[in-house]
């Protein structure tokens, strides 16, 4: 029994690159040999299968994590930092229209002609 504990441990693990079609096939010959029996084979498939959701899950969210990290270490700006500095962009347009505005009717800004 402590064999195909083993066994299913190490399937458990390397379910999060496996598919379900090929923890089957194992689990398959696990009951053709006898070292499972066949009963328990759809127990064992549905087991290992939520394992491997699971790993594939923390995998996930350790390389994210990772990846935030590796931002913020090169100083990459978010999509927040965006945001404010666009926000940042608009309010300065805006204001700079509305002064070019009062300069002109001041008289102090130069027309522009056109020929």
């Amino acid at each position: 029994m402590s064999d195909l504990f083993k066994k299913a441990i190490s399937l458990g693990v390397g379910l999060t690159i496996v598919s379900k079609e090929k923890v089957e096939k194992v689990v398959e010959e696990l009951v053709k040999r006898g070292e499972l029996a066949p009963s328990e084979s759809k127990a064992l498939v549905d087991r290992l299968v939520e394992r491997g959701e699971e790993e594939r899950g923390v995998f996930k969210t350790a390389v994210q994590e990772q990846v935030q990290r590796a931002l913020k270490e090169l100083k990459v700006p978010v999509q927040s930092d965006i945001a404010e500095l666009q926000g940042r962009i608009t309010e300065l347009e805006r204001r700079v229209a509305e002064l070019e505005g009062i300069s002109r009717l001041e008289g102090t800004l130069p027309e522009t002609r056109t020929e």
